[in-house]
């Protein structure tokens, strides 16, 4: 089963599928190559990028994730401030250099190549629109090694032709599995347990132990309590910061003057507007939002381009909810993590496979159904919440102008966060009882984005990303 942490993955900007995806495909095979024992031998490398990966990869910074990646970085640890300076040195040398291995030729314009006319790498047993094909070359140019990968979405990739028997994922027994919304509920309440103790249970049984003292328990709430400073401080760098995103759009960041207008109103004493707390909101979200389309340290909820939802629900919480408190904040990012486990394994949280439905719906639904149980809502509440977040992202296209992540991702982060809210209030506030199952809605986005006609899907080709004007 995925984890929380699987989900909630510490990396960098500006996308989970088209940056940390890429990145990781790239690291692990340069580090395959080591574990072969070839690297000596290889004298070219070589990447083709297909689908999506190849329409938007410029704007979503795949090239420069893909150097970094067969030079040995990974998203977790890469320092976002040396990247400019590390992609700078691999251009202007064409060389990759691996540690303990010689410098590995690597020519931009003959060793990156963009297939844009080409939705999957040739061959491929698998179909999905974010292809990576990787080729290391000995000196005479004879193929040492290829490899296909696929990124899915929030950063997780797979191997072409690998199962799950091949994955490096060992198979662990968990106390509570759950394929469903409902088995997820008939499991909770059979036990006389809330969504987030179960999950806790589960996580339990999946961490790898860290070699201290601490309980299982005591761990993984050290680990969230780090994903959730490390969320603190991207909205706090987002909220600091002024100036230009990158990328040519010349986007405005809007969150340092958003934050400074509400607090000189406050300073002013004018009269407190009662829906200032979802000015807030916005706010926190574009902060985060903007710090990913920046390059930034983020973290996948369930991916970068929806990075901004739960975290600005989260600020929400403590900053505005009377008696809100660390135990609340831990109900919070169980209970979305398992909302976002249901979405993960039974549709998508790919942009290029169902569209933005599937990366700020998924992340409203989990943001909306966290704040319930954060609240004290009932684990019916909590499905009712997590139903009403989706439903009214159905059909939601990903079509970012000039292939950034920037219009509409970051102003759609700070509707999707506000949406959650309101999608909570309103399941607080009515019977468990209710039409629309999440299990059902979860089909249903499934099905839409797979109806969904590919140029809506990040590839820039319809949408806005047509209809607006790049000046």
């Amino acid at each position: 089963m995925t984890s929380l942490f699987d989900l909630y993955k510490i990396g960098v900007g500006p996308s989970s599928s088209h940056t940390m995806g890429p990145m990781r495909a790239a690291f692990r095979f340069a580090h395959d190559l080591n574990q072969q024992q070839v690297l000596q031998r290889v004298s070219r490398l070589q990447a083709e990028l297909y689908g999506s990966l190849a329409l938007t990869g410029i704007g979503h910074a795949t090239d420069r994730a893909v150097l970094l990646g067969l030079s040995g970085h990974e998203p977790a640890t890469v320092d976002p401030e040396a990247i400019d300076r590390d992609v700078a040195g691999i251009r202007a040398s064409q060389q990759i250099l691996l540690a303990g291995s010689h410098p590995i030729a690597f020519h931009e314009n003959t060793d990156l190549l963009f297939h844009r006319d080409q939705m999957f790498p040739p061959e491929a047993t698998q179909q999905h629109p974010n292809g990576l094909r990787l080729t290391a070359f000995d000196e005479s140019g004879a193929v040492l090694s290829q490899r296909t990968y696929f990124s899915i979405g929030g950063g997780f990739i797979t191997e072409d032709g690998e199962t799950s028997a091949a994955t490096d994922k060992p198979s662990i027994e968990i106390p509570y599995p759950f394929q469903s919304a409902a088995e997820l509920l008939e499991l909770a309440n059979a036990n006389h347990l809330r969504i987030d103790e179960l999950m806790l249970a589960n996580e339990c049984a999946l961490i790898h132990t860290d070699g201290t003292h601490q309980s299982d328990e005591e761990q993984i709430r050290n680990r969230i309590l780090t994903i959730w400073k490390t969320m603190q401080s991207c909205v706090a760098r987002g909220i600091a910061t002024e100036g230009i995103l990158p990328g040519g759009l010349k986007v405005r960041r809007r969150a340092h003057r958003l934050a400074e207008r509400l607090e000189a109103r406050r300073q002013n004493g004018q009269p407190v507007d009662p829906l200032a707390p979802l000015d807030w909101v916005t706010i926190y979200a574009m902060a985060v939002n903007e710090e990913n389309a920046a390059g930034g340290r983020v973290v996948t909820a369930p991916t970068n381009g929806a990075a901004g939802v739960v975290p600005a629900v989260a600020h929400y919480y403590l900053n505005f909810i009377p008696g809100a408190d660390q135990a609340g904040l831990l109900r919070y990012f169980l209970t979305s993590a398992a909302i976002g486990i249901l979405y993960k394994e039974n549709a998508s949280i790919s942009g290029a496979e169902v569209g933005c439905q599937g990366e700020v719906g998924v992340a409203c639904s989990m943001a909306a159904g966290g704040l319930a149980a954060a609240l004290g809502g009932t684990n019916g509440q909590i499905e009712h919440a997590a139903e009403i977040g989706m439903e009214h992202n159905l059909g939601m296209t990903c079509d970012p102008i000039g292939g950034l992540v920037q219009i509409p991702c970051i102003e759609r982060n700070a509707m999707g966060a506000v949406k959650a809210v309101h999608a909570t209030r309103m399941a607080m506030e009515e019977p468990e009882e209710h039409k629309v199952s999440l299990d059902q809605v979860i089909r249903t986005m499934y099905l839409t984005g797979l109806d969904m006609q590919s140029r809506y899907k990040e590839t820039s080709l319809a949408g806005l990303a047509l209809n607006i004007i790049e000046c």
